[in-house]
């Protein structure tokens, strides 16, 4: 066997198609384009290529975008100012704080100050809690992301095991908790650092999500033959990039496999695009 690969930057791509015509047809009923401001604190040179990546999504589907960049030296008190600020602007429909914040700064504090209506990251309480109780404002981009990967695969869910290695607030809850809910039906274990037997629970998983920071963590004793892994990491080691698999220990082992780059990063991207149209129909929905 040979693991499939899942082009994520050819299904990102059909995704950011359809938000291409969402907007067009959000323009040309409201007059209005939606718009995405991003707030990048601090120089961490993966994160300037994050943001770089999002705005030139953003200019391809139509989405006017933003971005506020502040020094490392920012407050916590002036980073609040700043997302308040974005807050009362009527034409900004979505704010996303690039993650990691410098260490002076509250994280939790500085997401829960963004208005749950303009979270198109879905960090919120309020969007958590929405998508916890299946009736979702906005998913998570990357774990939503990885759904529509799952999908557009036709990778089945239902019934299935599916094992999340990783507990972030940012991909492991919120995958766990979308893969659990009605329409997609998984049997879900969510594994971490203090998970005994870890490589065990693995061996039984049907659909393997890494999203646990490590590189090249995953290996073979991991996987049990057609499991269908997507790896959420991406690692620089050396020169290169790496997911939290070892890609060569599953390609001959799974039966689909995410590459990295190139596998859920797009997607996570795509989604976010999604969200902002989203954001920009509910508030003026709303009449914001």
């Amino acid at each position: 066997m040979t693991a499939t690969v899942l082009d994520g930057k050819a299904i990102a791509a059909k995704v950011r198609e359809e938000v291409a015509r969402e907007v067009a047809e959000f323009r040309a009923s409201s007059g209005k384009i939606p718009k995405l401001v991003v707030i990048l604190v601090g120089d961490d040179p993966a994160s300037a290529v994050y943001v770089k990546n999002k705005q030139l999504a953003c200019g391809k589907a139509g989405i006017d975008s933003e971005l506020v960049k502040l020094p490392a030296t920012t407050s916590q008190q002036e980073l609040l100012d700043q997302i308040a600020a974005q807050n009362a602007d009527p034409a900004t429909n979505g704010i996303l704080v690039q993650l990691p914040l410098p260490a002076s700064i509250d994280a939790k504090t500085v997401l829960d100050a963004i208005h749950p209506l303009k979270d198109v990251d879905a960090f919120h309480p309020e969007n958590v809690g929405l998508m916890v109780q299946e009736r979702p404002r906005f998913l998570p981009c990357t774990p939503h992301g990885v759904l529509v990967l799952l999908h557009s695969a036709g990778i089945q869910t239902s019934g299935q095991h599916a094992v999340v290695i990783g507990r972030s607030e940012i991909v492991g809850k919120p995958m766990a908790a979308l893969l659990v809910q009605k329409s997609v039906d998984a049997t879900v274990t969510i594994c971490h650092s203090r998970t005994r037997n870890l490589a065990e629970i693995c061996r039984t998983a049907d659909i393997l999500i890494a999203a646990m920071g490590k590189p090249e963590f995953v290996t073979g004793e991991f996987l049990k033959p057609g499991v269908a892994v997507i790896d959420v990491g991406t690692n620089r080691v050396g020169d290169k990039l790496v997911g939290d698999v070892r890609f060569a220990d599953a390609l001959p082992v799974a039966s689909f496999i995410t590459p990295v780059p190139g596998g859920v990063g797009p997607m996570t991207i795509a989604m976010l695009l999604k969200s902002t149209v989203q954001a920009a129909r509910l508030q003026a929905a709303a009449g914001h």
